[in-house]
């Protein structure tokens, strides 16, 4: 049987269709979703994309994509979009390597008028389309689809305050608002409230009326007193003022799936002139799939209740964000110092059972990364010893907080930097490729990374130990199976370790290359290549005598490591060599690349550019075929012990 969502290729294709068609239309295109994110293994974003089907389709009914251009925040919710323009053929490649990206990315549809993956960026681009616009003199609307979480970055509201003030016409941001369910009475309360208020017809009688009452004797204080009135009775029902204050029309709320009362809504808001509007649009994440609906958080990225687990097999590896967890708990049962901060990730890094087991000593601060660091800062200036735990790549967010507040005053803050490398399928706004780089240039900084789980475990509690400012970055998924049981113990700072002897060549890694430097040597040793393997721990300080004494040893040294190689660990231990007259023996880094890196499995990156055992071996192979010999045996490796 056809379906509607076959007939489906353009938004214009939306126009002709009844709203009873479209209530089957949303229905099926839930259905797709399902179908496509359980397709490719339940890692695609669902709950998000589900809760904004009807609102998809509405704004792609009554806007003209892409003359008018809709911005979405974050863009995790765009899976309907991408199904309306153009793209339902390829949905199964969502995600994948080589296939569509999970969020909006230019490159990839003249619809996609903004790219974005972090939070908060919508109204500041949708400000900056709608300037450009004016000055040049053409005429379009633009849409900023924000959800309420996102509307706490300071960033969005800096904006609103940037918009109201240039009193731009055209400009609609849309406050998706998924935190609460629609109350039968409050919706159709507010949707009456609302009716009236965006009625041209209501618009022109209020302002005739109040220019007759301003004639009267006394008019003006009557009608100002009047209005005060009104505003204090509509403010019971809905927090217009606060959004008026920023100089923006506020509409609503309203119902986010229902077409007939989006439509009717959206197509009064273009009448408005003048200045720019804010509609907040109440939806439910997961909605129309039960499953999905009753546990928002889970069914986020996934189709987990479909899933089907084997009794019998072993019980998968804790993932590196599990293992900082546990250690985290442990470190605020045994220290009463120890606080724990993140910035709207309490599942993504793992703290979400920390806080409910400890919730004064586990902060959530939402979408507010530079705040995150700097209320870290001020807990350490009064002897409280705060992990603040933001991915690598959202930490960029609070670098003016990290440099500032942090390392200027020598704060004992730890910055737990989850995601640190390649990260898989969230792809190019994801990537933890430049961390090591702007943590390493910072004065009082220590820069570490762990080989394994235990080894994190012992760098948080080093962190914790130590005076000042400390950086510790893991990556993505499960390490390679460490014991997270054992006591943590503190580490000495600059310290790395020699985990093979060898005298044709030294691999150095930092961080997860470690587990692969040694899989390399063991494919040297096979060849008859003696590879000595070190784990530096530390891109700051250096272990200078045991990079030094390797690379004296051996015809020199290769590192390895997940960051691009401008102001990475390989730089650092380049400079190191070349201060000591050593230059030469610094044979190659392996690195992410200078490039954007798209999305695609770990495994499949770490190969493609040669970070895993096979891609190391190649590259420690060709170094010593370039310096014309196999072997340096001149000088003993340092010892093991």
């Amino acid at each position: 049987m056809a379906q509607l969502l076959d007939r489906i290729e353009t938004p214009r294709d939306l126009r002709g269709l009844t709203y009873e068609q479209l209530q089957t239309l949303a229905g099926e295109i839930r259905e797709f979703l399902v179908r496509t994110v359980d397709g490719i293994g339940g890692g695609g974003h669902l709950a998000s994309n589900l809760g904004v089907v009807e609102l998809s389709l509405a704004l792609h009914r009554l806007f003209d994509s892409p003359k008018d251009k809709i911005v979405w925040d974050v863009s995790h919710q765009v899976y309907v979009h991408k199904i309306l323009t153009g793209r339902k053929d390829r949905m199964h490649t969502i995600r994948q390597f080589g296939g569509l990206s999970g969020f909006a990315d230019r490159k990839e549809s003249e619809h996609d008028v903004f790219g974005a993956g972090h939070a908060g960026t919508s109204i500041s681009a949708a400000v900056g389309m709608a300037v450009a616009r004016d000055l040049k003199g053409e005429d379009f609307y633009t849409i900023a689809v924000i959800g309420d979480g996102a509307m706490t970055c300071g960033m969005a509201l800096e904006a609103m305050n940037h918009a109201g003030h240039l009193g731009l016409h055209r400009l609609i941001v849309i406050l998706n608002d998924n935190a609460m369910s629609i109350s039968p009475n409050v919706g159709a309360l507010s949707r009456n409230v609302n009716k009236l208020r965006v009625d041209p017809l209501y618009r022109n009688a209020k302002r005739e009326i109040g220019e007759l009452v301003e004639h009267l004797p006394l008019g003006r204080q009557v009608w100002e007193g009047a209005k005060r009135v009104k505003a204090s009775l509509r403010d019971l029902l809905v927090p217009a003022s606060f959004w008026e204050q920023f100089g923006f029309e506020y509409y609503g709320p309203i119902d986010g799936h229902d077409i007939r009362e989006l439509e009717a809504t959206l197509k009064a808001i273009k009448k408005v002139e003048g200045k720019p509007v804010l509609l907040h649009v109440l939806t439910e994440k997961g909605h129309g799939v039960p499953e999905a609906a009753a546990d928002p958080i889970k069914s986020h990225s996934g189709t987990y209740w479909l899933k089907k687990t084997d009794p019998s097999a072993p019980p998968p590896r804790p993932t590196y964000s599990q293992v900082f967890a546990q250690a985290v708990q442990e470190l605020i049962e045994s220290d009463p110092r120890v606080v724990a901060i993140t910035a709207a990730m309490l599942e993504g890094t793992g703290l979400a059972p920390v806080h409910a087991n400890h919730p004064g000593r586990v902060f959530d601060v939402a979408i507010a990364e530079q705040h995150a660091v700097t209320f870290a800062a001020g807990l350490a200036t009064q002897g409280i010893r705060p992990i603040a735990a933001i991915y690598s790549t959202f930490l960029q967010r609070g670098y003016d907080s990290v440099v500032h507040d942090v390392v200027v005053q020598n704060l004992p803050v730890v910055f737990a930097m989850d995601r640190a490398g390649f990260v898989g399928d969230d792809g190019k706004t994801h990537q933890g490729f430049i961390d090591i780089s702007y943590m390493r240039c910072l004065p009082n900084m220590v820069v570490s990374a762990p080989k394994d789980e235990r080894e994190l475990r012992d760098l948080l509690y080093t962190g914790i130990q130590h005076n000042g400012p400390f950086a510790v970055r893991y990556p993505r998924g499960s390490g390679p199976g460490a014991p997270t049981n054992l006591p943590m113990q503190a580490l000495p700072i600059g310290k790395g370790e020699l985990l093979r002897e060898g005298r044709d060549i030294a691999l150095v890694g930092f961080g997860a290359p470690v587990t692969e430097c040694l899989k390399a040597a063991n494919l040297l040793a096979a060849e008859g290549i003696d590879a000595a393997v070190v784990n530096a721990r530390f891109a700051k300080p250096l272990d200078e005598e045991l990079l030094l004494g390797v690379a004296q040893s051996t015809a020199g040294i290769i590192t390895a490591e997940e960051n691009v190689r401008a102001g990475g660990f390989g730089d650092a231990v380049l400079e190191l060599l070349a201060d000591h007259g050593l230059a030469d023996r610094y044979l190659g880094a392996l690195a992410m690349p200078d490039a954007i890196v798209d999305h695609g499995p770990q495994a499949t990156m770490r190969h493609l550019y040669r970070l895993d055992a096979e891609g190391i071996a190649a590259a420690a192979r060709e170094a010593l075929a370039g310096r014309g010999a196999t072997s340096n045996t001149a000088t003993p490796t340092p010892s093991l012990a």
